[in-house]
């Protein structure tokens, strides 16, 4: 990685790919990212916006000598079903959990591509302390865009949504348009309308609520990117198996790049967030407030239901999914509890 003690950039830079020498293809489709002379795979939009997120983590351990903000994997746990159980499933003649699994996991990066729709500007006004030269003062100036092209892609190159989708069709040659996706996704909860409520507050009335909402998404993606780093691992170990899937393991290949694009994500949101827990917030009247203890009411919430409903909406929704296609096999009883003697404890 190229080091840099710049700490001023220009949306344009952050948005700009490295060089390559040879593009990224998979299942007909050009992605974004490409390889290198020695033929390592190199992220999309990363030539200045990994050096930039060094240098910014530099500059902040030099202005407040605390660490950055880390949040291990570990506390979501495995990914559901686990390898065992999606192995068994291929195996048993019911691909279509797992088909059904890639198709949920590329609908929810596309719906990420959203978060370039924060355009956050002038957000000095927010905070006592100088942001210039921090992550803080980029997020409206490319790094909220550059993620979400990252995920949905960009003009002439895929981004994560397709690339899944690709390792899909890779994996199971092309046997989704054998499945109502859009009956699929409806069972597992896209599409489907809240219950009208208004968001809740968390934070003082006289914070901005602008700012809370552009926070309090920036942790819950954080929580989704880390997270998903089981859900990378698990999908490599049986997509990469010849004797599984096909396509001789170029469908786990190019989950593998994918893990590398969200590296930077979750990089550059925890070095705002730590900029922005480090710092003292002002309100609409003037009254200060510990960033810190800002950060906290958020990040308490947000993990509480990372780790409570929404794991257990997610499990369940993909266990419906689970059970309706082995259900509709002539074993299918014994095939479910076959499935089930393989849970991970």
């Amino acid at each position: 990685m190229a080091v840099t003690t710049q700490l001023d950039f220009t949306e344009g830079e952050l948005l700009a790919d490295a060089d390559v020498t040879e593009p990224l293809i998979a299942g007909g489709v050009r992605c974004h990212g490409g390889f290198a002379d020695d033929g390592a795979y190199v992220s999309p939009r990363t030539k200045f916006r990994v050096p930039a997120i060094a240098a910014w983590r530099a500059h902040h351990a030099e202005m407040f000598d605390q660490p950055i903000i880390d949040v291990p994997m570990s506390l979501w746990g495995g990914h559901f079903p686990n390898v065992a159980q999606a192995r068994f499933l291929i195996e048993a003649g019911v691909p279509e959990p797992l088909i059904a699994t890639l198709t949920r996991i590329g609908t929810v990066e596309g719906y990420g591509a959203n978060i370039r729709l924060l355009k956050p500007t002038d957000m000095q006004r927010y905070f006592d302390e100088d942001v210039k030269g921090t992550a803080i003062a980029h997020l409206g100036a490319g790094l909220f865009e550059a993620h979400g092209r990252d995920e949905a892609g960009w003009e002439e190159e895929a981004g994560h949504k397709d690339m899944w989708f690709a390792a899909r069709d890779i994996a199971f040659e092309s046997e989704a348009a054998d499945i109502d996706t859009e009956a699929m996704l409806g069972r597992m909860g896209f599409g489907q309308r809240g219950d009208g409520g208004g968001v809740v507050r968390l934070l003082p009335a006289d914070i901005d609520a602008q700012l809370e909402f552009m926070v309090a998404l920036m942790i819950r993606v954080m929580f989704i990117e880390i997270s998903a780093f089981h859900t990378f691992h698990w999908a490599e170990a049986w997509l990469s198996d010849p004797d599984l899937v096909a396509g001789d393991g170029a469908a786990g290949q190019l989950v593998t790049y994918i893990r590398a694009d969200e590296t930077p994500h979750v990089a550059y949101l925890a070095t705002a967030l730590t900029e922005l827990r480090d710092r003292t917030w002002i309100g609409d009247e003037g009254a200060r407030h510990s960033g810190g203890a800002m950060i906290d009411r958020l990040w308490d919430h947000l993990l509480d239901q990372s780790l409570g409903a929404g794991r257990e909406q997610g499990r369940q929704a993909i266990l419906v999914e689970v059970e309706r296609w082995c259900l509709r096999h002539d074993r299918g009883t014994d095939i479910l509890a076959e499935f089930h003697s393989l849970a991970t404890a």
